[in-house]
């Protein structure tokens, strides 16, 4: 999600709200330097000014549809992920930077934690903790489940970020067993940030997991690194975890990772599949001065190399630097630093919803660093998004429900909000 900072230290965990309000944003001096000591994005080290690219144009700031936010949940720490099962149950997942994971059922948080994984997380610097959740496509029948966390610490050198699998029995519980989990990656990053994180499954069923550049840039170029870029593995063969038959195979490559499905990325915050098209949407958060969305439509193969540290969005890197963007799979949409729109992507979902039908088949996503949301029409290709909604929250993540109505999360506010018509 960040960059270059800590993620803010947990406190305690507040008292929950009543369920159903109406959330309206209020501004809140201590939130604003809360993000801008710990979270903003661009890494300090750089000093180098933003450039002023000639992407495409930043952001149109008349929204077209008018959409709120209305509270699903409150009370949360440090919630960074919300997912559903796709069980039927229509019960939410909210996962905890810290390592729980609770369950919100019919708008009621309940008590005991659905999983505690805490006791197999490293300390919360940097970027780390419980960073992914999702569950397998036929979860309501084989109660299997996958997380993506960190471990370990830097200077013990067992740093590692871990994609493990556990079995919820019956897949109805209330509980997954802790004991159940069972390492399917464990993989070494250089440093604490740039780790991505997010975890979900394809249309075709595999599992794709989103990978920093692990705080080493030249990884998203190194196709033996497992970094900076989208892994993607099937996890119903008779050997799990194995590379999908139709995985690029880098053969000029020797020792080519075999799970690489695209690479040349930064740090992918989010990523999601349209659910009626299958088309891969990844959001990637730029270094110090572009945002980048890129779009991968249902059926490309993998083996796109988006060009970072080369290219950050659809700028030569460094800045100042002379390079050919053709060398290259360049960004579908950008906004820059510069334009103030924000300094942090969170990707988020195309709507499949039915509460607001002037959004359907959009994407809507956002930025961590501003709180506002943004929106890119469907059917104009090629345009620049829109603004959506302007908030103070600090949008960790989005989610979907059953019926594929968005959730926004805040990081620092606690809150899962399900995005809504506005009241006129």
């Amino acid at each position: 999600m960040t960059t270059n900072s800590n993620t803010p230290t947990d406190g305690p965990k507040p008292a929950r709200p009543p369920i159903g309000a109406r959330a309206r944003s209020v501004a809140s001096i201590a939130l604003v330097f809360a993000l801008l000591l710990a979270l903003m994005v661009g890494c300090t080290e750089s000093t180098t000014p933003d450039p002023d690219p000639d992407p495409d144009p930043d952001p149109d700031p008349t929204p077209k549809v008018s959409v709120a936010l209305d509270e699903v949940a409150s009370g949360f720490t440090s919630p960074l992920a919300v997912t559903n099962a796709g069980d039927g149950s229509d019960r939410l997942f909210v996962v905890e930077r810290g390592g729980l994971v609770y369950v919100v059922d019919e708008g009621i948080v309940q008590a005991t934690p659905y999983l505690d994984l805490s006791g197999e997380l490293g300390s919360l610097t940097g970027e780390k903790g419980l960073l992914g959740l999702t569950f397998h496509p036929s979860f309501a029948l084989n109660g299997r489940l996958f997380v993506h966390y960190v471990e370990g610490e830097l200077g013990n050198g067992d740093l590692r970020t871990v994609l493990a699998e556990l079995q919820a029995d019956p897949p109805s519980a209330s509980s997954v067993d802790v004991g159940t989990l069972a390492v399917l990656l464990r993989l070494e990053p250089a440093g604490e940030v740039h780790l991505g994180g997010h975890i979900a499954f394809g249309p075709s069923g595999n599992l794709h997991v989103a990978l920093g550049d692990g705080s080493n840039a030249s990884a998203a170029q190194d196709l033996t690194s497992p970094y900076g870029g989208l892994l993607r593995l099937d996890v119903d063969g008779a050997v799990v975890p194995s590379p999908p038959s139709d995985n690029p195979s880098f053969a000029d490559v020797p020792g080519a990772y075999p799970y690489t499905w695209v690479y040349g990325l930064r740090n992918p915050w989010r990523f999601s599949f349209d659910a009626e098209t299958g088309d891969l949407w990844i959001a990637d958060v730029g270094e110090h001065a572009v945002e980048e969305i890129d779009v991968l439509p249902a059926g490309t193969p993998g083996g796109a190399n988006y060009g970072w540290p080369f290219m950050e969005g659809n700028a030569c890197f460094p800045p100042g630097t002379v390079c050919d963007p053709t060398a290259w799979t360049p960004p579908d949409f950008v906004y820059t630093h510069a334009s103030g729109w924000g300094r942090s992507v969170t990707g988020g979902y195309v709507y499949r919803g039915s509460a607001i039908p002037g959004l359907v088949g959009s994407y809507v996503f956002g930025d961590f660093g501003s709180g506002a949301l943004f929106v890119v029409p469907d059917g104009v290709e090629g345009s620049a998004p829109e603004r959506l909604l302007e908030t103070t929250y600090q949008i960790a993540s989005f989610g979907v429900d059953e019926a594929d109505e968005i959730l926004v999360v805040d990081f620092t506010g606690g809150g899962i909000y399900r995005l809504a018509p506005s009241e006129p």
